[in-house]
């Protein structure tokens, strides 16, 4: 037998009064609910909606990885890794093209998205942890605009091996900024790990000391 809206809904608030009192145990009234006939709620699609996270970093080339030797740097010590880079994307049949990756540095972890051919989705990422980033540094002679970074990469057999890592910017300009930005998370990574009592002066190359965050190749000049 049809019954009328008001009564359908006094006969489910009482149901669901009853449920509610059995399950706490209560006796409370239940707070006043607003109930919309059928015709007046709006069915949303159930098709989700993606979102694209939007990028931010500098647009680069990337130019590659090459192992070197030592573990203590100075200024000048990434120029003949970087000479090879270049010449070696010089030979390459279809070498990429310019700014198909994106360098995002933020503390903590150094972010190389490599773009689609649009250059706009991220297809592929690499990541590098800050604290195992040994120098980095934009005075290149051969190529101003390339900013270049030496990192401690962890074998499976806990080795590690010193990479330098090139990309190629848009400007000289640019190269600087990287060097600035990498400087800054560099601080900031240090002083939060410092802070937190995960780092010490004792020596271990797996500590930061105090010289290290502010080497002379991580600020040049804007000249």
């Amino acid at each position: 037998m049809w019954q009328p809206a008001s009564e359908r809904l006094q006969h489910f608030q009482t149901m669901l009064k009853t449920k509610l009192n059995v399950l706490t145990l209560r006796k409370e009234p239940l707070p006043t609910v607003i109930f919309h006939e059928p015709e007046a709620i709006e069915l949303c699609s159930t098709t989700p909606h993606t979102k694209n996270r939007s990028l931010t970093g500098y647009k680069v080339t990337y130019l590659g990885k090459v192992t070197i030797s030592g573990t203590h740097f100075l200024s000048g010590c990434t120029e003949s890794a970087v000479v090879g880079l270049v010449d070696h994307r010089a030979q390459q049949q279809a070498p990429c093209p310019a700014g198909s990756s994106l360098l995002e540095i933020r503390p903590f972890q150094v972010r190389l998205h490599h773009l689609d051919g649009r250059g706009e989705a991220s297809v592929t990422m690499d990541t590098y942890q800050v604290a195992r980033i040994a120098y980095c540094t934009a005075d290149h002679s051969i190529r101003p605009n390339v900013f270049a970074w030496i990192y401690r990469e962890i074998n499976d057999d806990l080795s590690f091996q010193m990479d330098c890592h090139a990309v190629e910017c848009e400007s000289k300009l640019e190269a600087k900024k990287l060097a600035h930005s990498m400087m800054e998370a560099f601080r900031k990574t240090f002083h939060s790990m410092r802070s937190d009592g995960r780092i010490h002066k004792s020596g271990s190359t797996d500590d930061f000391t105090e010289d290290s965050s502010t080497p002379e190749d991580l600020t040049p000049e804007d000249g």
